[in-house]
């Protein structure tokens, strides 16, 4: 590879687990650190579209994703009474389903046994302490982020890869706070619920300022995600949560609307957060350290890709460092590779979230005029 041969990743999250898989099975050491601790999983199901299989084949879990998931072609808009107004076809991606609903705590389980058995070694309840680098290198430490964490070894790598989100300590050593979070002014409240025998694909629904996405993630459950222009600051407890979901999906009704009968008995599952963006406007890395996923390229949930654009990032790094370049020009062709495609998706998804709130920009009316099928029939090509 170009001059790597010791890796540390921040964070062990889809991104940060796809690229330990990658690198490690590249025969590449890597370590990966974790604040949480092990078993615990931010988020409760997501869509894995036909590009995100199509990473999961590239590293040898796909039938896993598959057989823990829940197949299906084409995306759905229901009226607020949930009557059918269209479908949208989806794009072919040779050699894989064009969507698969997943519980996000069985994805990470598939990714974390496939890091671990590539050879990665992953630390949780462990965060970076102090970071130097050279022109030859990177030290790091680690402390214990929660009680009782065993804290690894201090060493040196090639490489540091922040994978580590929105609030990416990795960026902020690289860019001050230049590319801190920007609110949207939206938030999405989440909830995993029993599966309507209606939803057998992505359904969007929008019933005044309120829209919601329901996948189905497997032949029993279901991920119910709605988002609308509102911000609540804070911490809010699961219970709380889920009587705010209650209230929202009591905007529709028909099959969708009926819902809302079901939360109280999922109520352990609701989350919230605010909908927040980020853009790192210069190239993703300086030196021997790089930032990637949600840490560079932050983006509303509109397209379902944030995950997808995060596997992405790892898979074609480790094919970029396939090369025999310099690392410098390895990790500039790899930027140059992924900006495009990443920012085109936080465009889309931005202007999307604005035209459904009435606050469209001439920037997204223009944008816009691609339809959906045809922005996802971009993303079915080669990443």
């Amino acid at each position: 590879m170009s001059q790597v041969s010791r890796v540390l990743i921040q964070g062990a999250g889809i991104g940060g687990l796809v690229a330990a898989t990658a690198l490690a099975q590249r025969g590449v050491h890597v370590d990966v650190v974790e604040h949480r601790p092990a078993g615990s999983v931010l988020g409760v199901g997501l869509n894995q579209p036909g590009n995100a299989l199509r990473v999961m084949q590239e590293i040898g879990v796909l039938d896993d994703c598959l057989a823990a998931g829940y197949q299906y072609r084409e995306l759905r808009m229901v009226a607020p009474d949930s009557t059918t107004v269209v479908d949208f076809p989806p794009p072919d991606h040779p050699g894989v389903p064009p969507n698969n609903g997943i519980q996000r705590s069985e994805l990470c389980r598939i990714l974390l046994g496939a890091a671990r058995g590539a050879g990665a070694r992953l630390h949780h309840g462990v965060t970076l302490s102090t970071v130097q680098e050279d022109e030859d290198g990177v030290y790091a430490d680690f402390t214990a982020a929660v009680e009782g964490a065993s804290v690894s070894e201090a060493g040196r790598y090639d490489l540091l890869l922040g994978f580590d989100g929105i609030r990416s300590r990795v960026r902020r050593h690289l860019y001050g706070d230049r590319y801190d979070a920007e609110y949207t002014g939206f938030a999405c409240w989440r909830i995993s619920l029993p599966r309507p025998e209606q939803l057998e694909r992505v359904v969007y629904a929008v019933s005044g300022q309120v829209k919601a996405t329901l996948i189905p993630l497997s032949d029993t459950d279901c991920y119910v995600a709605l988002v609308l222009q509102e911000h609540i600051g804070g911490r809010r407890d699961a219970a709380e949560v889920a009587d705010r979901i209650r209230v929202l999906l009591g905007e529709f009704t028909g099959w969708v609307g009926e819902l809302a009968g079901q939360v109280s008995g999922q109520a352990a599952s609701a989350a919230y957060s605010p909908v927040e963006q980020v853009t790192v406007r210069e190239p993703w890395f300086r030196g021997r350290i790089a930032v990637a996923g949600d840490a560079a390229h932050a983006s509303s949930p509109h397209m379902a890709q944030g995950a997808a654009m995060a596997a992405e990032d790892a898979v074609v790094l480790a094919q970029c460092l396939d090369s025999a370049e310099p690392l410098d020009k390895a990790l500039h062709t790899w930027w140059e590779r992924r900006m495009r495609r990443a920012g085109f998706v936080q465009d889309y998804s931005a202007a999307l979230l604005r035209t459904e709130s009435g606050t469209p920009t001439p920037d997204d009316e223009e944008l816009l005029k691609l339809p959906i099928p045809a922005a996802q029939a971009r993303l079915a090509e080669p990443y």
